[in-house]
């Protein structure tokens, strides 16, 4: 009997292979032809894992590690070696919890609670057990098993945050990940075997320490740990306020809506935030010498309702403030640089006229009176319709774009009369002590609820967007926010309960044949893990307002 076989097509090349064998085969005669290596593949569109196997005809496109989405199976890897080596090392027994919190540098923050001490002898220790356990390609096992079994599984692993996360599970089944003896849960696909995780540090940072991944784009090249101290500063401290209020993941945020309601939870975040915003405009007040407020932030932070709040915590100290968009001086349309895609490059420097933008603060700062522009973004054109405007000594400009912290847009003016900000909206929740919320997923939906509300786009044309957003603000933003003079964290912990009411159905119109498909079927298993809450009792001057709309500002 003839053994049965399918037709593999890659690149347009077609090659025969036995039914039932894995993607890792097809990988495997393809090594080296593409510039980084593989670690995941699409068949027929779909995303798959490499030990799946292929049972009939597909088309296959390699995902490397120089993908978005590799390159977040990578680091998703790495920190399932990191795991198992620590608990390897240490001994079950020693480890209470290993939690990894958010983002730094290039890296992972983490932190341990045990008998185990944490010091350079023990991570040098865990980094060799990594290596090893790297060299050794160990199969990493997938498996599925009912959601009942996992939380009894995870209550006997003592990984509790994530026996709480699966009651409220609605499918009755869960992935789980295996390397030998160790198993835990993660939310996202795996590379084939360990090997592919040749690539990684070990610093001891604060209180924990750091993994410390490869950088995207070279692949084979592991990053400079370059600690971030500002924003490392403000993260810890939103987390530190998670943990007085019991809310560290979304399983702790779960019980809290289903056993007492929203409300108080609401309330406690919105009064956090106005006293932050109370304080930032005391500081500006007691200097006494600050004209400029200069606001910047990635997209989606919620700049401009910070702006408007901020300005009235501003008159409440006795200042004067106004609010100036650095979007009015954007250049006609048609003068806007292209990026290497040859699109509209909206976020570089160059789209704004700087001289003119300068010219004016400066006019401005020596007591002029000065007409200021509005941008026509209907027809691509600056436009002066009579608005002037004259600094007196209580008057303050509040300037809000996102490049408000980078001297080269406000070359002109005297250091000592700004005053920076940054604002972002950096999420302190986590699924569970393993698996984070990155804040770009915050950001995104954040963006995807808003640009559905006010200017009509699908979501499918938001998250094709977003990597081109992402772009500009790698190059324009992250580079300038450690100069900044205080940082404010934009996130509300109940946020995304609310936001899933607002994002899932736009997530659901996306076509399964879209490319934009698998970004949101990701988003979507996203949701299933949070209770979802109405946004009645949401204040009418909150950040969250911005996006969902309600507020009371001209948002």
């Amino acid at each position: 009997m003839e053994a049965k076989t399918v037709k593999v097509t890659v690149a347009g090349e077609t090659r025969e292979y036995p039914q039932g064998a894995c993607y890792a085969e097809v990988v495997k005669d393809y090594q080296g032809t593409t510039d980084a290596p593989i670690i995941l593949v699409t068949s027929n569109g779909k995303l798959r894992e490499l030990h799946k196997r292929m049972n009939s005809d597909c088309t296959v496109e390699f995902v490397t590690t120089k993908d978005t989405i590799g390159h977040k199976t990578y680091k998703r890897s790495a920190s399932l070696i990191l795991l198992k080596a620590i608990y390897d090392v240490a001994g079950k027994e020693k480890i209470e919890k290993v939690m990894c919190h958010y983002s730094l540098g290039a890296g992972y923050y983490f932190t341990m609670k045990g008998s185990v001490v944490l010091n350079q002898a023990f991570l040098d220790d865990v980094k060799a057990k990594m290596q090893e356990i790297v060299e050794q390609e160990i199969p990493i096992i997938k498996r599925s098993v009912s959601t009942d079994e996992a939380i009894e599984l995870f209550h006997k692993y003592r990984m509790y945050d994530k026996e709480k996360l699966f009651r409220y599970r609605r499918v009755s089944k869960v992935n789980l990940y295996g390397i030998g003896n160790f198993e835990d849960y993660f939310y996202g696909f795996m590379a084939y075997h360990t090997g592919y995780i040749k690539y990684f540090d070990l610093q001891l940072y604060d209180d924990g320490f750091v993994l410390v991944f490869p950088e995207q784009n070279a692949p084979e090249k592991i990053a400079p740990f370059e600690p971030q101290e500002k924003i490392f500063q403000v993260q810890k401290e939103s987390e530190e306020w998670s943990d007085k209020l019991d809310i560290s993941t979304v399983g702790e945020l779960n019980d809290r809506i289903t056993k007492e309601g929203i409300q108080n939870i609401l309330l406690i975040q919105e009064a956090l935030q106005e006293a932050k915003l109370s304080k930032i405009a005391e500081q500006i007040a007691e200097t006494g010498n600050k004209k400029f407020v200069m606001i910047a932030g990635p997209s989606s932070s919620g700049k401009t309702t910070f702006s408007h709040r901020l300005s009235i915590q501003l008159s409440a100290h006795g200042l004067k403030p106004h609010p100036i968009a650095v979007d009015n001086y954007f250049v006609d349309r048609e003068k806007t640089p292209r990026d290497e895609f040859g699109e509209k490059n909206y976020e570089c420097l160059e789209a704004i006229d700087v001289e003119q933008f300068n010219r004016d603060m400066l006019a401005l700062l020596k007591g002029e009176r000065v007409e200021m522009p509005v941008f026509n973004f209907k027809t691509g054109q600056r436009e002066y319709r009579g608005d002037f405007l004259q600094l007196g000594k209580d008057d303050i400009l509040v300037i809000e774009g996102i490049h408000g912290l980078n001297d080269k847009l406000s070359y002109a003016l005297p250091k000592e009369s700004k005053f920076k900000i940054y604002i972002s909206a950096l999420t302190q929740l986590n699924i569970d002590e393993h698996n984070r919320i990155p804040t770009t997923d915050g950001r995104l939906i954040r963006r995807i609820v808003r640009d559905s509300r006010t200017r009509g786009i699908t979501a499918k044309d938001t998250i094709a967007r977003w990597p081109s957003v992402r772009r500009g603000e790698e190059q324009n933003i992250f580079p300038f926010q450690e100069e900044a003079d205080v940082m404010f964290n934009s996130a509300l912990i109940y946020e995304l309960a609310c936001l899933k009411v607002y994002a899932e159905p736009l997530l659901f119109g996306i076509d399964k044949d879209e490319p934009e498909y698998v970004e949101a079927k990701r988003l979507l298993k996203f949701f299933d893990y949070f209770v979802g809450v109405p946004s009645e009792q949401v204040p009418h001057n909150s950040i969250l307002r911005e996006f969902i709309g309600g507020s009371c500002f001209n948002v």
